[in-house]
């Protein structure tokens, strides 16, 4: 029986989460949209609220495509208020669509959102070797410099804590916890040592 990190449970849903997507780098632009969307949005939530509800999420904001998002107007609002399938929380559905247009002013200066946000640790994940749950941080100094930085872009509901979720999420930094399967495989392999023959 493969060891996982404890927060994976027995929930279906999660272990598949937890097994093929936490923690994995990602350089999508769409893919690290719809985290930061989704990291949001499950502010003061489980994120298996989120993840039951993701698929639904993936239909209601135009299948993560960010220039259709940063024209919802009113109408889309009220649209997603009524919308069962999501969170209904005004200030998140507004959150997504200023970070939509923010999104894509990233985008547009810096060539991609992944340029962007990898900058923050330095272009590779951070390796961590976390033994518990208990180790792991709400929050980290990058974690910080990513949500000041967010913020002062136009960007809501970006806060460390937030943004650390979001790091965990892509792979920016690898929280399995040591005794987990999913640590050894997101690690990069030691370099090759050549010895000197004799």
């Amino acid at each position: 029986m493969k060891k996982r990190c404890a927060w994976a449970g027995d929930d279906p849903l999660y272990i598949a989460y937890h097994d093929s997507e936490w923690g994995v780098p990602s350089h999508d632009d769409r893919h690290l949209f719809e985290m930061l969307i989704l990291e949001g949005a499950q502010a003061g939530l489980s994120w298996i609220t989120i993840l039951r509800k993701r698929e639904h999420y993936r239909y209601a904001f135009a299948h993560w495509d960010a220039e259709k998002v940063a024209r919802f107007g009113e109408k889309d609002v009220a649209r997603l208020m009524a919308d069962a399938g999501i969170v209904r929380n005004r200030l998140k559905i507004h959150a997504a669509i200023e970070n939509a247009k923010a999104f894509l002013q990233v985008r547009a200066e810096f060539g991609s959102f992944d340029r962007y946000l990898w900058q923050f640790v330095g272009g590779a994940p951070i390796q961590n070797k976390r033994r518990a749950l208990r180790d792991v941080p709400a929050r980290t100094p990058e974690s910080d410099a990513m949500s000041r930085e967010l913020k002062k872009r136009g960007f809501r509901f970006v806060g460390s804590t937030i943004c650390y979720a979001f790091m965990q999420a892509v792979g920016m930094v690898n929280d399995h916890v040591t005794s987990c399967f999913r640590h050894a495989e997101l690690s990069p392999a030691p370099p090759l040592v050549r010895r000197r023959l004799s």
